[in-house]
């Protein structure tokens, strides 16, 4: 069963956090697990069906990050990047799961490799799933606010929600029916109708403390072993991707084919057998793994 875990935050916030260990799971005498760490509007429930296998075999937490999910939404924040990091490191030294295995994906991803890069001490091993270290520039910034003004909220039922989401929002190019699941579980029923569970400028404001940067230098600090996973037709492209290994002292790459930015919740599977490789050898050994495990 999955149990949730409410632990304290930086500045006090109450974060909840859902353990998917099976009791039958081996359990390191120091206490080393994986930490899994959702994007911008995600929440812990979006890693289900991938972080379900791993906690057969490896303690396996999923956070909702503040602002998200079942977590505290501060309504004057802070929502920095300092923030962010500062509670994952609360989390893993709260529940004991340190030295962790990072495994982030989006924005969650920027905040496992910032941790990494701030706190080796907690972390053994990284996993980057499709979020790019370049700057994305003030442009994506407007362009976000102007998708969230163009939400048609409240949402008549949740299956109004999976039709904008999957199918007539303007972002999307052909019907993606795993897109619109994804945000139909991260909406809540209100008097009116469905709304997020999250506040969307309180997301624009997250999202602000990151996109005019590029992170190539916190990038290149991580200095445990990394796995750069992206999806084909993911956000991240091939060739950025490939630089993100160059740099990271110790990288390695992998890739999924039809997936896009939603790889681990759209492809489990595939998620899976392109990742348990390189967790494995960092989780089993505290031997290195091999360079370039797996990918390159």
């Amino acid at each position: 069963m999955v149990r949730r875990l409410d632990v304290t935050g930086a500045d006090g916030v109450r974060l909840a956090a859902w353990d998917f260990t099976e009791e039958t799971a081996p359990r390191a005498a120091d206490g080393s697990g994986v930490l899994l760490l959702h994007g911008l509007m995600g929440h812990a429930a979006h890693w289900a069906r991938a972080a379900r296998p791993l906690g057969l075999r490896h303690r396996t937490v999923a956070l909702d990050q503040r602002g998200h999910g079942s977590s505290e939404k501060p309504p004057e924040g802070p929502f920095t990047r300092e923030a962010y990091v500062a509670d994952a490191a609360a989390v893993v030294e709260r529940l004991g799961l340190g030295p962790v295995t990072l495994v982030g994906h989006s924005m969650g991803a920027l905040t496992a490799w910032q941790l990494a890069a701030e706190r080796p001490d907690l972390v053994r091993a990284l996993v980057i799933c499709d979020m790019r270290a370049s700057a994305l520039g003030a442009a994506s910034q407007r362009e976000w606010q102007d998708w969230f003004r163009g939400w048609p909220v409240p949402f008549a039922s949740p299956d109004a929600v999976r039709q904008w989401f999957g199918d007539a929002d303007p972002w999307v190019e052909r019907p993606h029916p795993a897109r619109g699941e994804f945000f139909a579980e991260v909406m809540t029923e209100h008097p009116d109708g469905w709304r997020p569970v999250f506040d969307p400028a309180q997301m624009l404001t997250s999202r602000e403390t990151w996109v005019h940067d590029a992170h190539w230098e916190s990038l290149a600090q991580v200095r445990c072993p990394a796995l750069v996973v992206r999806g084909l037709d993911g956000e991240l492209g091939r060739a950025e991707a490939q630089e993100m290994v160059r740099v990271l002292p110790r990288g390695a790459y992998a890739e999924i084919p039809d997936a896009g930015h939603l790889l681990h919740y759209e492809h489990a599977d595939a998620w899976r057998e392109a990742v348990e490789p390189f967790l494995e050898a960092v989780l089993t050994s505290r031997q290195t793994p091999a360079p370039g495990l797996p990918g390159l």
